[in-house]
């Protein structure tokens, strides 16, 4: 007698075999979520090796001095070594692209500046990376006041209105040197001389050892840099600061008078440095190396170098306050940097 075909409602019930590769799917499901886990450990453990911060621009200028004061506090907090490289090259977008480049693992770095993100998203028509798109800020470490110096060798400029007097007098006869096409001293430079109704030949160099080696030897008659690099020039009569942008001097300066005092049209010229990763890094990550270089920054021993050096940290800034100051920089440059007149390709 033929057995009667179970009901539907009513399946039997499974067999050994059937159990024992039911027990093995559902064993072998937490494998499907490993992966998640597994980059959720390895954030939670970051840092656990050597952390590379590029620095875009030659040895010897602002950022470079900045990070290697900076490296060995923040390498203390993070329990790991902070190792500088420095990639110069374009006004700083070949150090900043190859990070924009880098897999986001929390191990690659670039501290960026208003040159790598306002001033280039308005100089290169072609620049390989978007400074908000294909990056993230994690926080910013120093503001830069900038300041104006002219050349004491072989030539008879000695004032502001004898600066202005002898390049208007001498259109394209007077050059100006900066750390490199895009350098905030190069906008700064080419958007004085808009104000003034002057032309001079831009020179840009790789860093600013060698913009500094062209002014004292004459080789080109005025810059525009950071106070502290050009205060050994001043004090020893290579080289004359006529003026500190602003409406402040500068306390490294105390002889040289803010660039109102003296009725200079107002014109942008400061910078600043932050710290960036690639794009899509994980939050977590984020907000660690934020909170350590804010640590970094309250250190009172760093605090008295950075303002011994004219250069004050830019503490309380969340990652979040910072991007989206990034974005206003970038409105507020790219005009100006279009309305200088300078373009890179």
């Amino acid at each position: 007698m033929s057995k009667t075909p179970p009901s539907p409602a009513h399946p039997p019930a499974p067999g050994r075999r059937q159990l024992l590769g039911l027990t093995a799917g559902a064993l072998a499901l937490p494998a499907l979520v490993i992966p998640g886990r597994a980059q959720a450990q390895r954030d939670a453990a970051w840092p656990n090796r050597p952390i590379r911060m590029v620095v875009p621009f030659a040895t010897g200028g602002g950022t470079d001095v900045t990070m290697r004061l900076l490296a060995p506090k923040l390498g203390e907090i993070l329990g790991q070594s902070v190792v500088i490289e420095n990639r110069p090259g374009a006004g700083s977008t070949v150090g900043t692209d190859s990070v924009a480049k880098s897999a986001p693992d929390g191990y690659t770095f670039v501290l960026a500046t208003l040159s790598s993100t306002g001033i280039a998203k308005g100089l290169y028509s072609n620049l390989p990376y978007d400074p908000v798109k294909d990056l993230t800020a994690v926080a910013p470490t120093v503001f830069i006041p900038i300041s104006f110096a002219i050349t004491q060798r072989g030539w008879n400029v000695k004032t502001y209105p004898e600066l202005v007097e002898a390049l208007l007098a001498k259109p394209n006869g007077y050059s100006y040197g900066s750390s490199g096409s895009g350098s905030t001293g190069h906008i700064a430079s080419a958007n004085f001389l808009r104000q003034v109704g002057a032309k001079a030949e831009h020179v840009p160099y790789r860093g600013a050892g060698q913009s500094f080696t062209a002014l004292i030897a004459g080789e080109t008659q005025f810059t525009h840099d950071i106070p502290s690099l050009l205060k050994p020039f001043h004090e020893s009569g290579q080289a004359r600061v006529l003026f500190v942008n602003g409406d402040k001097r500068s306390p490294l300066l105390p002889d040289v008078p803010a660039q109102t005092e003296l009725g200079i049209p107002d014109y942008k010229s400061y910078s600043w440095y932050g710290i960036f990763g690639p794009a899509n890094l994980p939050p977590e990550i984020t907000a660690k190396m934020a909170a350590a270089i804010e640590a970094t920054l309250a250190d009172p021993a760093m605090e008295a170098k950075l303002n011994e050096l004219g250069t004050p940290a830019m503490r309380g800034w969340s990652p979040a306050r910072f991007a989206q100051y990034v974005k206003e920089e970038i409105d507020t440059w790219v005009p100006l940097v279009h309305a200088s007149g300078a373009s890179a390709g």
